[in-house]
């Protein structure tokens, strides 16, 4: 409901400052130049930044790293015309190609599937035990996130109705904050914010067990369409080193957690174990008809991401659900198999 509001002064404020060009294309921005948008999780995309893979691929083009807390801020820079890759959670993709927002972007990665490394946490001393126990609680998340969406399915499947529970839209930083000041009852999250207030309190149930239950959630590599269209070696260049950096978390754990331990501010050890809670594909299964698929056979992410789209209807979230085919057509995975293995 925000983005709705928000719409259409985003809207107009883009094209203010961008007149109708594209991310990359138009206005002050150099035509060389790639715009990403990161977040703060444990992933091959820290990898990429920490290494400049990147930078060294594409000496042409100027690269330009912004952090953001979440899926939602994300769709409102797509819209604005102001990013043009990024790393975001399937929950605010299915959101972003759905009615009111229907961004023009397309899935070109997958950088992760959510395991143990977002999961719910009720405070210790909070009363809280299970699921049902949140009736009545104080429980925060990001709104528009895969952790919200996640938190959503868990309500569900425990039989509680949202309205039966006080859910707080935060970002991150303000989940610690407010867990620490004891202003909130449980959270739903992802690391590195989960392993603080897991400190000090119970885990009720993860991604992992919701994936397992269907309701799988993920993060994924997006790419601007106008962007793909006018770059699509970069596209290529950006895909090789993100395989790359998955890659390196299969064959070198300890090298690969020094690159996101840089990243986060952690010790490698930490990173380490947080790594591990995460689920990493290999290249070449990226491809393969579970995930991003062929042109000719797109994959079942494509449903996936419908089916996170009926979720959030069904939940009031947004107003239609794009088709299947309208999905499939924003998955690209055009060249997939030679890039990778190139």
């Amino acid at each position: 409901m925000r983005l709705k509001l928000l719409l259409p002064l985003v809207l107009a404020a883009a094209l203010t400052a961008c007149g109708s060009g594209t991310a990359s294309t138009g206005g002050a921005t150099p035509a060389k130049t790639i715009r990403l948008a990161y977040q703060a999780f444990p992933s091959g995309d820290l990898i990429v930044k920490n290494k400049k893979w990147l930078e060294q691929a594409l000496p042409d083009y100027t690269i330009q790293w912004t952090k953001f807390d979440s899926g939602a801020s994300i769709n409102t820079a797509f819209v604005a015309r102001s990013v043009d890759i990024a790393a975001i959670g399937s929950s605010p993709v299915a959101r972003g190609l759905s009615a009111p927002l229907n961004i023009p972007y397309q899935v070109a990665f997958v950088l992760d599937v959510a395991g143990d490394n977002e999961a719910l946490v009720a405070r210790n001393g909070s009363g809280i035990a299970t699921v049902k126990d949140l009736r009545g609680k104080k429980v925060a998340t990001s709104f528009a996130s895969t952790s919200h969406y996640s938190l959503l399915a868990a309500l569900s499947q425990a039989g509680v109705a949202e309205s039966e529970v006080n859910i707080i839209d935060l970002e991150p930083q303000d989940i610690l904050a407010s867990w620490t000041r004891g202003d909130i009852d449980a959270a739903y999250t992802w690391l590195p914010t989960l392993a603080e207030v897991k400190k000090t309190g119970k885990t009720l149930i993860s991604s992992r067990e919701l994936a397992t239950a269907g309701k799988p959630t993920l993060d994924l590599g997006v790419v601007s369409t106008a962007f793909i269209q006018a770059h699509p070696d970069a596209v290529d260049a950006w895909r090789k080193v993100e395989a790359k950096a998955l890659q390196l978390i299969a064959d070198d754990p300890g090298e690969a957690a020094a690159a996101v331990g840089a990243e986060l501010n952690l010790a490698a050890a930490d990173a380490k174990d947080q790594l591990s809670q995460g689920v990493f594909l290999e290249p070449a299964d990226l491809a393969s008809a579970e995930w991003l698929g062929t042109p000719s056979a797109p994959g079942a992410l494509a449903q996936n991401l419908v089916s996170a789209a009926q979720f959030l209807k069904d939940q009031q979230k947004i107003d239609a659900v794009p088709d299947l085919a309208t999905v499939q057509q924003a998955i690209y995975n055009k060249g997939l198999p030679g890039v990778l293995d190139s």
